[in-house]
């Protein structure tokens, strides 16, 4: 133990700083969070128990509150303890936390008469023996071993038998390790199983075998029910049976349907019970307890007895064939009455006639003798000899005692039902899936956890010990039924050899009747015990509100009790009785346990193999080779004892797996998936580091700059419309904007944005990413994004921009010009750029294009941007039905048949079905209309300078005086600030003057008439001439060919090298595009991305 020194501190009044903040505790059985009674929660929750500050900086108000409870001892964290505890106050909380256990104390308080003067639940006092080893006892041991174990050892031998025994235990055993290694990782509230997969593998697989350990308990109820039926019509009153056979050989069906009627009668009891009080439940748990124990230590007893003097006990055999018993009293052909030798009751069974001399009689009974053997022979008769290896019967066969003489004739099929035989086909695969079910039971000590005093001890010690106590009775058990009866004795499953007495009972000491009534107890106990488990199991499930139908079976009486999960539970156990065959319903829930156990063990391997900062469970001795194993003899033993029933239950599964992913369970619990999850991308990606993608596997990985509005909400929702058409939900999608401003001010608008985006990419079912930037200039927050997006080799390699609409119309430069900047950026950074122009004419995800063309305008090879984008839109179904076109631009000195010949090869090599077209531009004269285009632009932009030079004139000196504050506001994307712009311009200038600025004002008032003749007598720019001839004859070639395409790609022009020419560039863009509806204008990253190999 370490050592503590408590040092005295001068002491100040106590402190009220609980009353600040409290610990989120988590009540899993109810909406996923709780405080504490008393505490009060400044700091926000997430709902699963995670707090969320509001602002991530401290709270610097109200100093004169923080004197009352905070001493000068810890002034120095005066404004941290404004928003987190003190280490006392914190403790204390941590001291006094209790967690209830599921559908125990709660509802017998809620029960007692005066449920408001309950008082405070006592703390946890129960110890490893009554609290964990006991009750898992309780839970293991069960039907099967009264019930079917002799039938086991019979049929499968001794030696098949222990291998069984051996391969169910040893999986329990590695399970419950890989248990307590999760049940000693923190505390485990109410939920157990349920709860330990969940936290540690997430929701998805928490809720899929959440329900697989629900429907393994409501089928084990079943089972029990079935078991204690069986005891009741067998062996207990067999004259309560309501169906009778009229024909001997058919009685099986006539026993099933008393067990469905039986069963269903008792179901519908235990459940009454239930639902009336789950505290008579508990109450009579250890009367049940001891039943299990005195007819376990009565059979023992009878085998060390049947040492010095066996059981009487004796078997009629007609040749080396066994007889029913009850169908005669003496097994004798012959029996002397009086003086006389007369037939006896078993000759007029096999015999037409009395008459022993013209009798016509079986001739399989006339040709053997009669004989008569001990059933039980005792542990010093050395019968184990014949009992060490198997012998699997097939259904009908009658059940034979190798030993003895016997003369094969095959006997008249009248006479069958005299004889013992198999009433089911049996293999070694069938016997395992069968017994699994007596292993099961070992999470009854996790699900007690919150009264244990120390579970964290008791748990794994009570587990463990449990399963080694039953594990030896189990094996003992295999040696002793060998060693002490007859082999036909033991597989006779119903104990027909032995005048219809329990085979297990014949063995036990002082009477079989302990046993019969012992097990009989113990079976109902056992059966009432999941029911009472079984509903409080769903509503976890259903309160954590990850499976959204489950939600109505999380409600249930005022008191908490399930009573929509109770009737859900009898409904499924009512399934399981209308099988009514204990060895048809036994396999069903190993099935469930298996895969339920399976995931404990996987949890535990994850966890240990990620080395997660949180897995320090107290349980040292495990280790992931050892959870492995676990996890692959669950998987054996599921195919091994039925591989259909394996199938169906990995079905359910997997079903219920993919119904919460699909509806997206909102729950993060810090599950070892979350953190396999974050392994595999760190490995991924580091793979990816090792360098760029071939040209094979390239294909557009997306950061779509989007614009929003001064609500924070995104302007043109159709550029994720058009990204999510192009992605197909393939490769990697980043969505990032810019908020002018300061980080340290804008926290909360960043948040807000980031969650209006989202929800946006929600909607328009975008899957990627999302990040939001904040700085001064919205030309550097976009160079930001494009420099700094993704990690390592999963980062974008195109961008996709809005085009800036009105720039015209505005007096302002910084639109066109942050969108020229983001062009140039791209460049520099080798990125493609895709520019969706007219984007709100783009088609939603919801219409469909029935016919159309995607005309592709290929002018410059871009690397082949311009051929894939089509062949990636076309994946959508929205543009599946398009055709594709693809124009090219010949002049004069090219061959244009040929070119066209070129580019049909060329597009079949890149398995593209598109047509082709090769337009022929003529050189031609510049005409009068290019000329006035060109003159026009560059007047208009001559005028705008004129206009804000004279504007920077008059307010140079009020920018000398301006007040330095700047003002957070809110920036579109594309409105940047300029150096040499100002930020406010005041209402009102005050200027002084001097008789030098009146002059030179005088003088700028005099020149503008002048400076305005200037503009009309300009002459445009021979380049520029040129650029708008190429824009203007493309334009016209382009909308006459492509005015009704659904969509035209085309080559982006790049951004003259000199800035001085960029509102021209806009201007030449503008006039490409001029006249046509949706326009894709396409510039490549500088890098091949479609090729012709394979």
């Amino acid at each position: 133990m370490p050592h503590f020194t408590v040092v005295p501190v001068e002491d100040n009044p106590p402190s009220n700083y609980d009353s600040l903040e409290g610990i989120n505790w988590v009540d899993y059985r109810d909406t996923g969070q709780g405080g504490y009674p008393g505490h009060g929660d400044t700091v926000s929750s997430d709902g699963h128990g995670n707090h969320k500050e509001d602002s991530p900086f401290l709270n610097t108000t109200d100093s004169s509150k923080r004197n009352d409870y905070y001493d000068k001892n810890l002034a120095l964290f005066e404004e941290e303890l404004d928003i987190r505890p003190k280490v006392s106050s914190f403790l204390s909380r941590l001291v006094n936390y209790t967690n209830i256990t599921q559908g125990a104390k709660e509802h017998e308080e809620a029960e007692s008469a005066d449920a408001s003067k309950r008082k405070i639940p006592k703390s946890p006092n129960m110890g490893t023996l009554m609290g964990v080893y006991l009750p898992c006892l309780q839970n293991i041991f069960g039907v099967i071993l009264f019930l079917r174990l002799t039938w086991i050892v019979g049929t499968a031998g001794v030696v098949q038998s222990f291998l069984i025994v051996l391969m169910c235990c040893s999986c329990t055993m590695l399970t419950a390790i890989s248990m307590s290694a999760i049940a000693t990782n923190g505390v485990v509230p109410a939920g157990g199983a349920y709860f330990m997969i969940s936290r540690s593998l997430g929701p998805e697989f928490g809720g899929a075998v959440g329900l697989c350990f629900y429907l393994g308990t409501t089928f084990a109820a079943a089972m029990y029910i079935l078991g204690a039926i069986e005891i009741f019509l067998k062996y207990l009153v067999p004259q309560a049976a309501i169906f009778h056979t009229v024909d001997i050989h058919a009685g099986s069906s006539a026993m099933l349907n008393n067990m469905r009627v039986y069963g269903t009668i008792c179901l519908s009891l235990m459940a009454v019970v239930v639902f009336v009080g789950v505290k008579y439940v508990n109450k009579f748990a250890s009367l049940f307890l001891a039943c299990v124990i005195i007819s376990i230590v009565s059979i023992y007893a009878g085998a060390i007895k049947s040492i010095f003097h066996p059981p009487d006990f004796p078997i009629c055999m007609l040749g080396n064939r066994t007889l029913v018993r009850d169908l005669f009293e003496v097994c004798q052909k012959m029996e002397v009455k009086g003086n006389e030798t007369v037939p006896s009751k078993l000759w007029r069974n096999f015999c037409v006639s009395e008459n022993a001399s013209s009798a016509h009689c079986d001739e399989y009974f006339a040709q053997n003798n009669v004989t008569e053997i001990q059933g039980i022979p005792g542990l010093a008769s050395g019968i184990i000899r014949e009992n060490m290896w198997g012998d699997y019967l097939e259904k009908g066969q009658i059940l034979e005692k190798p030993s003895l003489p016997s003369v094969d004739v095959h006997g008249s099929m009248e006479s069958f039902g005299f004889y013992v035989s198999a009433d089911i086909a049996t293999s070694f695969t069938l016997l395992v899936g069968i017994f699994f079910p007596s292993a099961t039971g070992i999470m009854a000590g996790s699900n007690r956890s919150g009264d244990l005093r120390d579970a964290q001890k008791s748990i794994p010690v009570g587990t463990i010990l449990a399963i080694t106590t039953t594990s030896l009775v189990y094996f003992s058990s295999v040696v002793l039924f060998g060693a002490c009866i007859e082999g036909v004795v033991l597989r006779d499953k119903f104990g027909d050899a032995v005048s219809k007495n329990l085979v297990v009972g014949t063995l036990s000491w002082p009477s079989p009747w302990v046993i019969v009534i012992g097990s009989f107890f113990s079976t109902v106990g056992a059966g009432l015990q999941s029911l009472t488990g079984a509903p409080r199991l769903l509503q976890a499930i259903a309160k954590d509100n990850i499976i959204p139908f489950l939600r109505v079976f999380g409600h249930g009486k005022a008191n908490g009790e399930p009573t929509w999960a109770l009737l859900l539970t009898g409904l499924i156990a009512e399934l399981g009785i209308l099988i009514a065959s204990l060895d048809m319903v036994a396999p069903i829930l190993s099935m469930f346990f298996l895969m339920c156990y399976l995931f404990v063990n996987l949890a535990c391997a994850v966890q240990t193999l990620l080395r997660t900062p949180n897995w320090r469970p107290r349980f040292k001795y495990y280790h992931w080779a050892l959870s492995f194993l676990g996890m692959s003899m669950c998987l054996a033993l599921m195919f091994i004892s039925s591989w259909y029933y394996a199938i169906v239950a990995m079905g359910i599964a997997g079903m219920i797996y993919k119904y919460i992913e699909y509806q997206g369970a909102e729950k993060e619990w810090g599950d070892g998936i979350r953190g396999l999850s974050l392994s595999a991308a760190r490995y991924a990606l580091l793979r990816l580091e090792a360098g760029p993608p071939h040209t094979k596997n390239w294909r557009p990985q997306l950061l779509v700059l989007l614009k929003l509005d001064e609500d924070l909400h995104v302007k043109y929702p159709r550029m994720l419309t058009f990204a999510s058409q192009l992605k197909a939900g393939k490769g990697l999608t980043i969505v990032g904007s810019v908020i002018q401003g300061n980080f340290l001010d804008s926290y909360g608008e960043t948040q807000a944005s980031e969650q209006a985006i989202k929800n946006m990419m929600e909607i328009e079912r975008v899957k990627g990413f999302c990040q939001v930037v904040v700085a001064s200039k919205v030309r550097e927050g976009i160079s930001h994004l494009i420099q700094s997006c993704g990690l390592g080799g999963m980062k974008h390699n195109t961008v996709v921009m809005g085009w800036p609409y009105g720039w015209r119309q505005s007096e302002d430069p910084r639109a066109w010009k942050t969108f020229i900047n983001t062009v140039r950026c791209t460049t520099a950074a080798h990125l493609a750029l895709m520019v969706p122009k007219n984007v709100s004419f783009y088609p939603s995800n919801h219409e469909r294009f029935t016919d159309g063309h995607i005309d592709v305008w290929w002018i410059v090879h871009d690397g082949g941007m311009l051929m894939l984008l089509p062949f990636l839109l076309k994946q959508h179904k929205v543009w599946r039905k398009c055709k594709m076109r693809i124009f090219t631009v010949a002049q004069m000195d090219d061959n244009s048949i040929q070119m066209k010949k070129d580019l049909a090869t060329f597009l079949y090599q890149l398995r593209l079905e598109a047509e082709v077209e090769v337009v022929e531009m003529h050189d031609s004269d510049i005409s009068a209309y290019t000329y006035e285009r060109t003159l026009m632009m560059e007047q208009r932009s001559q005028m705008l300078r004129q206009m804000r030079l004279s504007s920077a004139e008059r307010n140079r000196e009020a920018q000398l005086v301006k007040d330095r504050h700047s003002l957070v506001r809110m920036g579109s994307l594309y409105s940047d600030e300029e150096e040499e712009s100002l930020d406010v311009v005041p209402e009102k200038i005050q200027m002084t003057w001097t008789k030098d600025k009146l002059d030179a004002e005088r003088r700028t008032r005099n020149n503008a008439p002048e400076t305005f003749r200037e503009l009309i007598s300009i002459k445009p720019d021979q380049s520029n001439v040129r650029r708008m001839h190429t824009a203007v004859k493309l334009n016209e070639v382009i909308v006459n060919r492509s005015h009704d395409a659904r969509l035209v790609l085309l080559n982006m022009p790049g951004p003259p090298r000199n800035p001085e020419g960029d509102e021209n560039y806009m201007e030449f863009l503008e006039v490409l595009t001029e006249g046509l509806e949706r326009v894709l204008l396409v510039r490549g990253g500088g890098r091949e991305v479609i090729t012709i190999y394979s």
